[in-house]
């Protein structure tokens, strides 16, 4: 039988120390969100910063975070490699180190020959070679590359493809995969906007950049939803969307970091290219935390 992940999962970013990683601060954030309904982490992935990180960097980091994290939490690693062949040894590695499954973003610097052939070739490739579960990522705003919907219920069925998080919040793309797609495959979604309506359309969960700093309310929505109390948890879902917004689109990553930061979370600077946000935005964020009643 496949893992079945369901719930809210963060997707934790990447606290730096001068020229490498605050490890110290990084397991005190886990550490802190064990204290949460949430039901995970997502280390390496495109909240963390991941193409910016070392694979000894992030190797330290998912080891951290599985020793760090609490009793039931599960710990899932971004492994996407421009070749398949770095995919698979990659994704092992974490696994030794206690992932236990993988988030795998498409190749993209070949964008012109990442065809739906090219990828399925790629993910199927992965899977049979890799000792952990395997979650498909799409995620086009920052590769470029659009999974078609067709392809993800091609995957589906291979037993060590447990998954797709979706990031591009498609609504009409998860109408159209969960109800061709096995009934043990985990439709998570990646946008803190819209993961209620996703909810109630098929989907098991999410992976959300918001929970790191919204981790209670993202998870009373999820279980507000579960309960039955659809009108509770629409109010919620409306009242973190301009945090969302601000935090994953207006500001991103940095604005992400500065709330943890106000939030008593280690958040930190991000890595060169990202820049700080100025001097407006973190007052933006420092509002919009206050509204919510987190700070």
């Amino acid at each position: 039988m496949k893992l079945q992940l369901e719930g809210i999962y963060a997707a934790v970013t990447t606290p730096f120390a001068g020229a490498g990683i605050d490890e110290a601060g990084f397991q005190g954030n886990i550490e802190r969100y064990n204290a949460t309904g949430l039901a995970g982490y997502v280390v390496l992935g495109s909240t963390g910063e991941c193409v910016s990180l070392s694979d000894e960097e992030s190797a330290a980091l998912v080891r951290i975070a599985r020793r760090a994290a609490g009793p039931g939490k599960k710990v899932i690693a971004g492994t996407g490699r421009e070749s398949t062949k770095l995919a698979i040894e990659f994704t092992n590695r974490m696994a030794d180190l206690g992932a236990e499954a993988a988030l795998v973003r498409p190749p993209s610097y070949f964008k012109s020959r990442m065809t739906t052939d090219a990828l399925k070739a790629h993910y199927l490739a992965v899977a049979d070679a890799v000792r952990i579960p395997v979650i498909v990522y799409n995620i086009p705003q920052n590769t470029g590359i659009s999974l078609a919907s067709g392809l993800v219920v091609e995957l589906a069925p291979h037993p060590n493809i447990i998954g797709l998080k979706e990031s591009a919040g498609n609504l009409a793309f998860l109408g159209e995969v969960v109800r061709a797609v096995p009934a043990d495959f985990s439709y998570l979604l990646g946008s803190g906007s819209l993961f209620l309506p996703a909810l109630e359309m098929g989907a098991r969960g999410a992976i959300l950049a918001i929970a790191d700093a919204a981790p209670d309310i993202c998870a009373r929505i999820y279980w507000l939803f579960k309960e039955g109390k659809a009108g509770e948890a629409r109010r919620l879902q409306l009242d973190i969307i301009p945090l969302n917004k601000s935090l994953t689109e207006t500001i991103g990553i940095a604005g992400l970091k500065h709330a943890l930061d106000l939030l008593g979370f280690r958040g930190g600077l991000p890595r060169l290219p990202l820049l700080p946000p100025d001097d407006k935005a973190k007052a933006d964020i420092s509002a919009l935390l206050k509204g919510l009643g987190l700070i």
